[in-house]
């Protein structure tokens, strides 16, 4: 897998977690579609990737407005992180952005900006064995307003101390992608599975 990096000098970089970091995505597939499914709904693969980088309970509240379904916010916000977690022994670092960072650790402040919950992203980055790579990692408990919100990179941006023109975001979602452009960052864009697997990559 190529990235397409911009040029540029850039401060920081701010990195989503899952689907960027980590090739998680397909795991938290499998959480959410057990608990959904559980409980009486459903959640294409296809929106599920879209929606990519939405805090949790924002899902499912888009889930029920999408299919008319009543399902229990809390319930399947717990359900699906219990799930998520039994995966986490199966999580595999996206070694292609996995090494930029290790190649700009040390030399330039990094942050963790995702959408996911912050006991949910430490397990991730620990059994990826990066979570003290990072001066910065900002969880939904972060924040008021997730991706596409620009809240997520400018709260990781100010706790680097470096103004949001000069970093450089790594995200994988439409919705992060948004976030990003409200933010006023540059940002490389990180193939989800399915566009992995229909390029043949």
């Amino acid at each position: 897998m190529t990235l397409q990096i911009p040029d540029g000098d850039f401060a920081a970089f701010i990195f989503d977690c899952d689907g960027t970091l980590t090739d998680n995505m397909p795991l938290h597939y499998q959480a959410w579609t057990e608990a959904v499914n559980e409980l009486g709904g459903v959640f294409p693969e296809e929106l599920f990737y879209s929606w990519g980088g939405r805090p949790t309970a924002n899902i499912v509240s888009l889930l029920n407005e999408r299919f008319g379904t009543d399902l229990n916010i809390e319930q399947t916000v717990h359900l699906k992180e219990q799930n998520y977690l039994q995966l986490v022994p199966q999580v595999q670092p996206l070694e292609a952005v996995v090494e930029i960072a290790r190649a700009a650790r040390g030399t330039k402040p990094m942050a963790v900006a995702s959408g996911g919950h912050r006991h949910m992203v430490e397990a991730t980055l620990q059994m990826l064995g990066i979570a003290t790579w990072f001066d910065a990692v900002v969880c939904a408990e972060d924040y008021r307003h997730g991706k596409p919100s620009p809240e997520p990179f400018l709260t990781a941006a100010g706790r680097l101390g470096v103004p949001a023109a000069s970093c450089l975001v790594f995200e994988d979602s439409p919705t992060g992608l948004e976030a990003a452009r409200a933010a006023g960052m540059q940002w490389v864009y990180v193939p989800n599975p399915l566009e992995r697997r229909s390029a043949g990559a």
